[in-house]
């Protein structure tokens, strides 16, 4: 809709408005001060005493320089944010910049100073800015325990100006353009024009532009010849003008599309008529010098885009930085461009600079010069530029078009719009200009309703009150507003928050009175709901005359409906409805006779209540469900389609008439249940309604109803005559009934498409009910069973019923049947109540909007032309976030919590070895472990676990054994039998301990124990290998993960001693014998303890001797001392009787290490996995190198080759397979013949057909890649056999199957792509450790028979690999992140492989960190706590900042810790969340905290409480007083003698909880 009279002249299609303006400058919090300071010709500088720069942290020494200016343009309350109203936790708040914190608070304001929100507006909204670099990073980084705490993630994210645009784009959910501009100090003005651009392209709707300078103000050291004054002074074109001075202040102006702007009714500050952005390049003095062609030409081109000559430009808005090169340099530019044109006028544009009284914001000086020219427009007058006497007598102003306005003046105009430039041009020559025009005269507002419905909602109670009242001052303020205006603009320009507020009023002196009356501002706090609306239609007995009159009156859509009805209704009925319920004041008397009788009443009723309901809808308010009473059923059955309107009118008419021919009757309220009054009822009496829980309608014959009432009142029973005429839902029906059938008959019933509920049933109607016309005569006739059907529907939770017709009958049968207080509202006003219709019905809205109801504002304005108007904004409620400075500390005090990547490749290399360790048995007296513990002992098949536990029994420990067989059995109370392959053996093992009220406390692990002389018989024929292979797996891999798995569905409260004893797994000596069908059980034992944080693992791997000799003996002895003795390895190995632990030692490859290559020109090589990343890097590698001939299998099948220019012209560049041909035409156009082949490679057959095929088209095969797997991802607790088979297979079964293919071919070399998580274990990974764990030990083992085999432990790759692919908790998905980082680029690791091939290593590990370094780290922390960065919680440290804030405003009542346990916990979060006075009903995520935070929680409580939780707990108990809760619940259930014996155990352990384990697991796969 145009709204405009004037729109403007010249106009180019391109015009931008500046809609909404939000800032804060030195000496003005807001604009209405900025421009009265400007006005008034304030200089705006503050002037430091020596104190208060002390009080800074001023050095005393720079204080006594005399080239220290003490002074600045200082904005008050950098140091204050309303943190928890955008749900920031005070302690990421202390790190946020005060720029970034007042950009996220002006951001929201200037949109609602627009008079817009995300919310209602779904359209993207652009954020552009310009940001400086904070002095705040220093106040941080002196804190070296703040840096360890949070982490530098976190400060990058509070401190990069890189963040400032795209955190508030998060924090409002807007999704525009959102990026930072950095030009130095024409920014903000690039900023501007970028978002003009994104606005004309249609990349946004709306745009934020500004720009941000926000730091701590403490003034500067002058320097000759720089940009800053030596006194603290701006004088801009003046003759003393010797530089700037410092300014600090934030703006943001909103546009839009002038069009759009007008046609949406906004309120329009200025027009941006075009904008230009240019560079200066070299033609200059020096690089930060100023050019004059530069900065007239992007002058001109401003001009030329926005389409005005440059005579029209009465005022310029100068960069003006008062120094003597800058100032001549612009003014003669301005002249340049102006003089491009043919006028020669001279003295006509003013020019002028905010500088002088602000100084320079920096960043933000390019809008601080905008938003003073625009309000300069608004208000049609010139402010001064301050400090200016006499010119600078290097500028010619006498003979160019400008003039310095130095006092406040007029900008009078000759019919032409005002019009102005501003020009922002930045250090490095990127210059900015706008040109700005004054806001089109636009037309009035339409007149409205009699009366307004102003909308509040806050995120607080307090900010609530403060936002009325400031709305009420602000009315009170400006009595010229338009009313109607200010309702529209809060209810479609503002978030709808949870403290909410409604008021309804007249007029402004009304609104100002409701505003501060508590009886009529209506206030209810609601969180976000879909609340669902029922619509409940009156029956008979409700109508009045003149019911909704005013809302016929001043409701188009209510007008519209009633008079269509009506010119409907006048065939049927003789009769105009509408001379009957509004008639004149003359026949207002024969109208209410009229509007009794029931073939008049009823059609009254029905187009009354059909038209509320279009009026209702059309605002917005929809039923989800609907109930009709009697008559309003047909209400309800045509707004869902059954009938169409014209039908049911016609259907209504009829029903009335024939209903009003019947005998007379009457009817009876009734105050009881219907089932006594069914015992009352006589045969002339029927029940007519069932209304409510006690209050039934009983209709008959006037007689009997007469006698029935008699007797109830002398019994004393409550009950009341209807006024009514006939006995209606009654036998007297009966009659009427064919006539009925056979007239519905004639229409077309159609299936509902909104669901109501029958009268006649009490539940839905079905769709058969509908449309049978038979239906609609058993529901004139039988009872109305409303009571039933508002049971039916209070079934849906939080729903509101709204009554839509006149009075509140229905209402009041809701609430007698709701025990609760129910949500019911009415739409007309009872007869009795002497108030407006339109009040009436606005206040039902407001509560609407009060109880969650979205309303749909458009409609509620249709045909009327509104405005959008500047209200006061959101009323933050700041508070004090600010670290201060370690004046004890410097940024070079900071030390590297992180290892780097090592820059020389040669040192990333290492290989494993293994050191001596001193016996065991020589601290055994001391470290022997006293108690006795329970003792789970799997044994094996030769004897070695039971001899182990005999010994153990020896000593004292209570032991059961649990040995294989093929099915679970119980032997006796200290053995039982289990089948390993049988998951729930595990399960049932546990569950019959448990009832033997006999819990593990250590458990030895012996199923992986082979002898030498077996070992030797599995290496026959294939068949029985693989049998082997497959035995290993269940005896040692699966059974741990199956045991595990058990182990964390039980109640285990202390820590666990997992012993888990192998054979044959490490060459220890160079001569030892290897088995790697059993290496898979070190990923298990690795990954364990990660995952299960009561389960200290460790394994101890053997050679048990052939025979049971004094060797064996010894090897028992070593093995209980390691039982029974405390030690710290988690990997130990017995070489008869002595001890090995392994160490991994750093092995430098030279550059000169890759010519001892393996690798042949045009050699053939096969590459497993060759079409994943790796993989690809590797053969585009050999294509590169040696023109290499490449067998690259896959798992993919990729489209024969034929058709591959036929896929890459029908599919995405991103396509997986598009990018694997390509890559593969990569190959070849470098020289590379490549055949692709799919094979699944742990499949025997499929592998041999490759071979097969390979050797007939190259003849040969030279060498093996080995690069297939598959990433893992997924806990123990979830992992299924299926899932991790497929992890494993690839690996393990993958390089069985090789072997076996290549036992005739000569290789030169084999190489096994592994992973250092074979060795460190990780989180998530127990399957792929055990799979690499495989690779390293068959290629120890297979060196050893001749073929250079090399498994490769490579550290994660950037851009390709399984680390790229896994998956893992989102919780530590940043951690990988990180690890990213520090990867290996593709590349490096081309080098690394070329170094590794020459070696002739077997087992080598690459790192690109101090791997010795990397393992302890690993082993310091589990990988969820390490790996969420610094878990050890610092906040006792004495430099950590120790502030406290107020507790924030929320929704329950404080209420103190009561006992110890709350206290602690209230502490612990209270240190976290930097929050004072928690209380035991405060929500840890309303407080700001979030699931990093959660971890530091977990990992205080611990440690202060010395008692187990698991993360699980302290999601499902959010507040203080539930998690204290399940903590005593806890503690209760464990034995008294039990907590007695054990409690310094208890506390020297710490450990988790395990009963909740697999709760836990799925919500960390959450977070």
């Amino acid at each position: 809709m145009d709204t405009s009279v004037d729109i403007i002249s010249n106009k180019t299609g391109l015009e931008i408005a500046v809609i909404g303006i939000s800032g804060c400058f030195p000496k003005a919090k807001n604009l209405e001060q900025f421009w009265q300071n400007l006005r008034d010709g304030v200089e705006s500088i503050h002037f430091f005493a020596d104190q208060e720069l002390k009080d800074l942290g001023v050095d005393s020494a720079l204080l006594a320089n005399p080239n220290y200016v003490k002074a600045q343009g200082v904005v008050e309350g950098i140091d204050l944010f309303d943190a928890s109203f955008f749900g920031i936790s005070p302690r990421e708040a202390e790190v946020m910049d005060p720029s970034m914190r007042f950009f996220l608070e002006h951001a929201w304001s200037a949109l609602e100073n627009a008079s817009y929100s995300c919310e209602a507006y779904n359209k993207p909204i652009g954020v552009y800015a310009g940001a400086n670099f904070s002095n705040y990073l220093f106040n941080i980084y002196s804190n070296s325990e703040i840096i360890a705490s949070v982490g530098d993630k976190q400060i990058e994210k509070g401190i990069s100006s890189a963040y400032f645009t795209t955190f508030p784009s998060y924090k409002l959910n807007l999704t525009g353009p959102s990026f930072t501009v950095q030009t130095t100090c024409s920014s903000s003005l690039i900023a501007l024009h970028l978002a003009c651009q994104s606005l004309l392209s249609g990349e946004c709707d709306i745009a934020l532009a500004g720009g941000v300078s926000i730091s701590e103000a403490v003034g500067y050291l002058y320097q000759e010849g720089g940009i800053e004054s030596p006194d603290g002074h701006c004088r801009a074109f003046d003759a003393k003008a010797r530089g700037t001075v410092r300014g600090r202040g934030l703006g943001i102006v909103v546009l839009k599309r002038l069009e759009e702007a007008i046609a949406d009714g906004d309120c329009i500050h200025a027009v941006i008529k075009g904008s230009a952005i240019n560079n200066d390049g070299s033609d200059k003095v020096s690089y930060t010098a100023p050019s004059v062609n530069g900065q007239a030409k992007v002058i001109r081109d401003a001009q030329d885009m926005a389409g005005v000559e440059p005579e029209t430009i009465t005022y310029i808005e100068a960069h003006g930085t008062g120094t003597s090169l800058g100032d001549p340099v612009e003014i003669a530019a301005l002249t340049q461009a102006f003089r491009t044109s043919k006028t020669q006028k001279k003295g006509f544009c003013a020019v002028g600079s905010v500088k002088t009284n602000i100084g320079h914001l920096d960043e933000a000086a390019g809008v601080a010069g905008l938003i003073k020219t625009v309000l300069a427009l608004k208000h049609k007058q010139i402010p001064p530029s301050l400090n200016f006497e006499e010119p600078s007598p290097q500028i010619d102003f006498t003979n160019s078009p400008f003039y310095v306005n130095n006092a406040l003046s007029e900008w009078k105009t000759n019919g032409i719009p005002r019009r102005a430039g501003v020009s922002s041009f930045g250090f490095g020559g990127t210059n900015a200009h706008v040109i700005l025009e004054e806001a089109p005269v636009i037309k009035s507002s339409s007149p409205s309703r009699p009366w307004q419905l102003l909308l509040l909602s806050t995120k607080t109670s307090t900010a609530l009150e403060t936002a009325t009242e400031n709305l009420a001052n602000h009315l009170q303020e400006h009595p010229d507003l338009n009313l109607a205006d200010v309702a529209h603009t809060l209810q479609v320009g503002r978030w709808t928050l949870n403290h909410r507020r409604m008021v309804v009023c007249q007029n402004q002196e009304d609104a100002i009175e409701a505003l501060r009356d508590p009886q009529r501002a209506l206030t209810h706090y609601q969180e976000p709901c879909n609340r669902p609306v029922v619509f409940m239609f009156s029956g008979q007995g409700s109508q009045y005359v003149n019911m909704g009159r005013e809302l016929y009156e001043s409701e188009t859509v209510f007008r519209e409906q009633v008079d269509y009805c009506c010119e409907l209704l006048k065939p049927q009925l003789g009769l105009d409805l509408r001379t009957v319920i509004y008639p004149s004041e003359q026949i207002a008397q024969e109208a209410t006779q009229k509007l009794q009788q029931t073939a008049i009443t009823q059609p009254a009723l029905f187009v009354i209540e059909y038209a509320l309901a279009k009026l209702w809808m059309a605002w917005g308010v929809r039923p989800e469900m609907m109930i009709g009473h009697s008559i309003g059923e047909y209400v309800a059955a045509t707004l869902a389609g059954v009938f169409s309107l014209e039908d049911a009118l016609a259907i209504v008419a009829t029903r009335g008439k024939l209903m009003q021919q019947c005998k007379s009757g009457a009817m009876l309220s009734i105050g009881l249940p219907e089932k006594e009054v069914q015992q009352l009822l006589q045969q002339e009496v029927s029940l007519a309604a069932s209304n409510a829980p006690s209050s039934c309608v009983v209709s008959g014959s006037t007689e009997a109803i007469e006698e029935l009432q008699q007797e109830l009142q002398q019994i004393g029973v409550s009950c009341r005559r209807l006024h009514t005429s006939h006995a209606f839902h009654s036998q007297m029906m009966e009659p009427i009934i064919e006539n009925f059938v056979q007239f519905v008959q004639k229409f077309k019933l159609n299936l509902p498409k909104i669901p109501f509920v029958s009268n006649v049933t009490g539940t839905w109607i079905t769709k058969a009910e509908a449309t049978d016309p038979n239906y609609w005569a058993k529901h004139l006739r039988q009872p109305v069973r409303f009571c039933e059907g508002i049971t039916e529907l209070a079934k849906t939770p939080e729903t509101l019923f709204l009554e839509v017709g006149p009075g509140r009958t229905l209402s009041t049968f809701v609430k007698q049947h709701q025990k609760e207080e129910s949500l019911v509202l009415t739409s007309i006003r009872h007869p009795q109540q002497q108030e407006s219709d339109v009040a009436f019905l606005l206040n039902s809205l407001g509560k609407l909007w009060l109880f969650g109801v979205k309303v749909d504002w458009s409609g509620f304005y249709t045909n009327e032309r509104r405005h959008r108007i500047p209200l006061p904004t959101y009323p933050f409620e700041r508070q004090r976030y600010w670290i201060e400075v370690n004046k004890n500390a410097t940024l070079a005090m900071r030390q590297q919590q992180s290892m780097g990547k090592k820059p020389d490749i040669a040192d990333w290399f290492y290989v494993p070895r293994w050191k001596e360790s001193t016996p065991l048995e020589l601290f055994q007296k001391e470290k022997s472990l006293e108690q006795k513990l329970c003792w789970l002992v799997f044994a094996d098949t030769y004897g070695v676990g039971a001899e182990v536990g005999e010994r153990l029994k020896q000593q004292n420990q209570d032991v059961i054994v649990v040995r294989i067989s093929d099915k679970f059995a119980k032997l006796n109370d200290y053995a039982y039998v289990i089948n390993p392959q049988q998951r729930n053996d595990y399960d049932t093992l546990l569950e019959a301990l448990k009832k033997q009220n006999w819990t593990p406390r250590a458990i030895a692990h012996f199923w992986s124990v082979t002898p030498n002389d077996i070992l030797s018989t599995q290496e026959q024929d294939e068949q029985t290998q693989h049998q082997f292979f497959e035995d290993c797996q269940y005896l040692g891999f699966w059974s741990l993960l199956f045991l595990s798995q058990a182990l964390g569905k039980i109640d285990i409260n202390n820590s666990l001693k997992l012993m888990v004893v192998t054979s044959n797994l490490y060459d220890v000596t160079g001569e030892d014998k290897l088995c790697p069908q059993k290496a898979t059980i070190l990923g298990a034992c690795k990954v364990i303890p990660k995952e299960y944080s009561n389960i200290n693992c460790c394994m101890i791997d053997s050679v048990i001797p052939s025979s049971n000799n004094l060797s064996v003996q010894k090897v028992l002895d070593c093995l209980l001392t390691e039982f029974i003795v405390q030690q710290s390895s988690n990997i130990v190995a017995y070489r008869g009787n002595r001890r090995w632990i392994q160490s991994f030692e750093p092995m430098r490859l030279e550059q000169s290490m890759a010519d001892k290559s393996k690798l042949k020109e045009r050699g053939v090589y096969l590459i497993t996995g060759g079409l994943g990343g790796v993989g690809l890097t590797l053969a585009e590698h050999l294509a590169k190198s040696v023109q290499a001939r490449l067998i690259l299998v896959g798992r993919k099948s990729i489209p024969e080759k034929d058709n591959w220019q036929q896929w890459l012209a029908t599919h995405d560049e991103q396509d997986t397979f598009s990018r694997i041909l390509r890559k593969v035409q990569v190959l070849e156009a470098l020289g590379a013949e490549v055949l692709v082949i799919s094979a699944d490679v742990a499949n025997y057959e499929q592998m041999q057909s490759v071979i097969t095929q390979s050797i007939e088209k190259f003849g040969q095969i030279n060498g093996v890649i080995h690069a297939a797997g598959i990433a893992g991802g997924g806990v123990i607790q979830l992992k299924t056999q299926d899932i991790a088979s497929k992890v494993l297979a690839p690996k393990t079964r993958g390089t069985i199957v090789l072997d076996q293919v290549f036992q005739n071919i000569n290789l030169d070399f084999l190489v096994l792509c592994s992973s250092t998580s074979s060795i460190l274990g990780e989180f998530g990974q127990v399957d792929y450790c055990a799979a690499n764990a495989f690779l390293d030990v068959y290629a120890n083992n297979a060196y050893k028979s001749g073929l250079l085999t090399v498994s490769i432990d490579w550290d994660t790759w950037q851009e390709v690999g399984m680390a790229v692919e896994t998956v893992i908790p989102d919780t530590m998905k940043h951690v990988r992140e990180e690890e990213l980082e520090e990867g290996i680029m593709p590349q490096e690791g081309i080098d690394a492989f070329n170094r590794i091939l020459g070696s002739s290593l077997p087992h080598i590990i690459v790192s690109t960190k101090e791997f010795q370094a990397v393992i302890e780290r690993n082993n310091s922390f589990s990988y969820l706590e390490e790996g969420l960065a610094l878990l050890k919680d610092k906040s006792d440290s004495t430099s950590f900042s120790k502030l406290s804030y107020p507790r924030p405003n929320l929704q329950n009542d404080y209420v103190e810790p009561r006992n110890e346990v709350e206290a602690t916990i209230a502490k612990v979060w209270q240190n976290l969340l930097g929050i004072q006075d928690i209380g035991v009903y405060d929500n840890f995520f309303e407080l700001g905290g979030d699931s990093l935070l959660q971890v530091q929680v977990r990992t205080k409580l611990r440690e202060v409480l010395k008692q187990d939780l698991s993360l699980i707990d302290l999601f499902r108990y959010p507040t203080i007083n539930s998690l204290a809760n399940s903590l005593e619940q806890t503690n209760n259930k464990q034995p008294s003698h039990d907590m007695m014996a054990n409690v310094n155990e208890k506390i020297a352990d710490g450990k988790a909880q395990q009963r909740k384990r697999l709760q836990k697991i799925k919500a960390l796969e959450k977070i």
